[in-house]
């Protein structure tokens, strides 16, 4: 057990990271909405307290989605003209203020979607937009190890807390903006903020994979295998996700 939660989130994080370095920002951002850190941890957490627990994290983390885009759109605003340092501190602050105002709410799956949708809805509106060119980048060795060891970190503290936390910030804090606040700070610190504008647009696309994710387990964790249920929401996750690019490079070339 302790094998998977050192190495699970470090490889889809090295997998994402390299992404970024082979097509550019939107495409990472895109893919980092897959829940390549949340599912592993949800997945961890099904197997260490059982599947109710499990469904109710996952109806957690799909409300969660309101959170990150919360941290999204703090950060993207601020780094506009602040230090990353500050940009940061803004879109954290956003985040925990969205975080406990969520673990007040009822943990059903219905207001779990409702938030998640509103969360994508003022995103997709409100996050600043750019013309600039995609750049290509690289990764230093040290960036992808920080990456890959905060992963690790943030599994590990969840999973180790989460009988004390309960199901509903269990499934909260996996949904922790590690993915985008790593990319974000070393996104800006490297190529400036348009870049961290797009890869965070980018993000906005891939909650809807997310979502399907989270509601399948919802669904299928009650009576279902655990593996059987993460296998099929994987599969539906993937289906979205590769959906939301087809249909989005549509609106593209309708646009031009």
């Amino acid at each position: 057990m302790l094998l998977l939660k050192l190495t699970l989130v470090p490889f889809f994080l090295l997998v994402v990271s390299m992404a970024a370095v082979r097509w550019g920002p939107g495409v990472a951002g895109w893919l980092a909405g897959l829940p390549i850190v949340a599912g592993p941890i949800l997945y961890l957490l099904v197997l260490e307290h059982g599947p109710v627990f499990g469904a109710g994290a996952a109806a957690a983390a799909l409300s969660a989605i309101f959170a990150s885009e919360a941290f999204n759109l703090a950060y993207a605003w601020t780094c506009r003209k602040y230090h990353y340092a500050v940009a940061a501190v803004m879109g954290l602050a956003a985040w925990f203020i969205a975080a406990f105002t969520l673990t007040s709410l009822p943990g059903s799956p219905s207001i779990a979607l409702g938030a998640a949708l509103l969360g994508v809805a003022c995103a997709q509106t409100f996050l600043p937009r750019t013309q600039a060119a995609a750049k290509v980048i690289s990764i230093t060795r040290t960036d992808l190890v920080m990456r890959m060891i905060s992963g690790a970190v943030l599994t590990l503290a969840v999973t180790m807390l989460s009988v004390s936390l309960g199901a509903q910030w269990s499934g909260v804090l996996s949904v922790f903006p590690l993915l985008g606040l790593i990319l974000s700070v070393s996104s800006q610190r490297a190529y400036g903020p348009d870049f961290v504008v797009r890869l965070l647009r980018g993000m906005v696309l891939g909650r809807f994979s997310f979502a399907a994710f989270c509601l399948c387990l919802i669904w299928t964790l009650p009576g279902q295998n655990a593996e059987i249920a993460f296998l099929i929401s994987s599969l539906a996750s993937v289906t979205v996700q590769w959906a939301s690019r087809q249909i989005a490079a549509a609106f593209r070339r309708a646009a031009a």
